[in-house]
């Protein structure tokens, strides 16, 4: 058992949900641990890509790194063996490990706004290790979440495939990358406001599609679907006949999502293909635009649609070079 030494201070990012999450989560994490000195151990055991509960998911999908822009990185399976020292922070870790197995959700809540507080105050938290494991989407600036897509590479394997699939369909074309997160049964939470009719819901992303194909481009235009639900890629299909999308294994109806450790390691390698090719499109039409998983295109993509907060009917268009511009 490897244990840390009393001068070792750590950040442990502990994701086990979709990849948009983790690695926005994992951006929150890596800015604290910058800030302050500390390593920072990836541990995404128990991922909802994964039914082996005790396989790091980090490895499997991602090269292995020893360091982020100056930050020393554990992220392979040496973390099953990894006694990582105490007092921790929040509170609620120092309890005996039979103890911390069960979380409540009140108490997974309460822990992301503890982290939150101790991140805004910009101080070092006398723990020597801080345990982040809580959703931290919006805890960190866009030059961290920049900093991690920069540093963070899917695995060769998955890199050939999206590699092939760009030359194939990307490069002779304007790809306009859609991105319609559905749920399929599952609680989508922040998201549901866009679903509450799933007629309109639909009728706006087509909205979209032809709004985005009306936009100038510098070559012929080509749409591109990612979805999580069948039913979403049935309809869309059957209004754009042209739309193309990576074959992948759907759950049935109202089954929920893809990232599901029933699917394998397939599911989690489908879903990178979709995150990372999206990001390359020239054009990408967010929806919900809470969705975490095309945070990555949000960030790289010249040209990004998105539907208005507060009026889902509302579209925004995100330039490369300007501020935001309502455009219906």
């Amino acid at each position: 058992m490897q244990s840390g030494s009393k001068n070792d201070r750590f950040v442990v990012s502990r994701r086990r949900t979709g990849f948009g999450d983790c690695l926005w989560s994992l951006a929150a994490a890596w800015r604290f641990a910058k800030q302050t000195g500390r390593t920072l151990a990836i541990d995404w055991r128990g991922s909802c890509y994964l039914d082996e509960p005790s396989t790091n998911a980090f490895p499997v999908f991602f090269e292995p790194v020893q360091g982020i822009a100056g930050v020393r990185v554990i992220c392979d399976d040496e973390i099953n063996h990894y006694s990582f020292p105490g007092p921790f922070f929040p509170a609620w870790w120092n309890k005996p490990s039979i103890d911390c197995i069960y979380r409540p959700d009140e108490q997974i809540f309460r822990e992301r706004d503890e982290l939150d507080q101790l991140f805004q105050s910009r101080k070092d938290s006398d723990a020597n290790t801080v345990v982040c494991d809580a959703c931290l989407m919006w805890r960190c600036d866009q030059e961290a979440e920049r900093e991690i897509f920069r540093s963070i590479k899917p695995r060769p394997e998955i890199q050939s495939r999206i590699s092939a699939i760009y030359r194939e369909h990307f490069e002779s074309y304007s790809v306009i990358g859609v991105h319609v997160r559905h749920g399929n049964g599952e609680d989508i939470m922040g998201h549901a406001p866009y679903w509450a009719d799933p007629e309109r819901a639909l009728r706006q992303v087509c909205n979209a599609i032809d709004k985005a194909r009306e936009l100038p481009h510098a070559k012929p235009v080509k749409a591109f679907l990612c979805t999580d639900s069948a039913i979403v890629l049935e309809k869309v299909s059957t209004i754009f006949p042209d739309v193309f999308t990576i074959p992948k294994q759907f759950q049935a109806p109202q089954a929920g999502p893809l990232h599901n450790a029933t699917l394998g390691a397939e599911g989690g390698f489908s879903a990178l293909i979709d995150m990372y090719l999206l990001a390359r499109c020239d054009t990408v039409i967010r929806f919900p635009p809470t969705s975490a998983f095309t945070r990555y295109a949000r960030l790289f993509a010249p040209r990004v649609i998105e539907f208005d907060l507060n009026d889902p009917s509302r579209l925004i268009l995100i330039e490369e070079s300007s501020e935001a511009l309502v455009v219906s």
